[in-house]
């Protein structure tokens, strides 16, 4: 009886095993079935993708070298045009500089020889002119005091003093 079970629970025991690998079997059927389409749709689709951007490249690596020579050159006249346009330009502001400085001497000088000659001016005409025209008022004072002393004379009558002073 104990051979009996020990055979039944080995083919009981077989039969689950050959049950677990049919399943294995099917499923990895369907997967492969899988990874066939999906292999397949890799084969129509993205090769030639990669294959044109494969010749897409091939045929633009020349020119993207050429591209990139041609801005390494612009790149390089470019600088040593601003090397010369930072040059000119301090050479300008340093002109500048010198001419503003030049006409601030100039304007100076002009100054002063305005201020000398409204000095000389003064000292040399109007300093003058006030000393004859006061000399000239005191001689018309002084004449009007003697034309005013015969008449006063003459009238007989006194004159205040407060008219004296004009």
């Amino acid at each position: 009886m104990e051979l009996t079970i020990f055979i039944a629970v080995t083919s009981a025991a077989v039969v689950l095993q050959a049950c677990v690998l049919l399943a294995m079997y099917l499923t990895m059927r369907k997967t492969s079935a899988k990874f066939e389409a999906l292999a397949e749709e890799v084969r129509t689709k993205v090769l030639p993708t990669a294959e044109i951007a494969y010749s897409m490249l091939v045929e633009l690596r020349p020119k993207v070298e050429s591209l990139i020579a041609d801005v390494s050159e612009s790149t390089a006249m470019v600088r040593t045009q601003l090397g010369r346009l930072d040059a000119t330009v301090s050479d300008v502001v340093d002109r500048a500089r010198l001419q503003v400085i030049r006409a601030d001497d100039m304007l100076s000088r002009t100054l002063d020889r305005v201020e000398q000659t409204t000095e000389m001016v003064h000292s040399s005409v109007i300093s003058p002119i006030r000393h004859v025209a006061g000399m000239i008022q005191g001689l018309t004072a002084g004449l009007e005091y003697l034309v005013g002393a015969r008449r006063r004379r003459r009238d007989g009558a006194a004159v205040p003093q407060d008219e004296m002073f004009i």
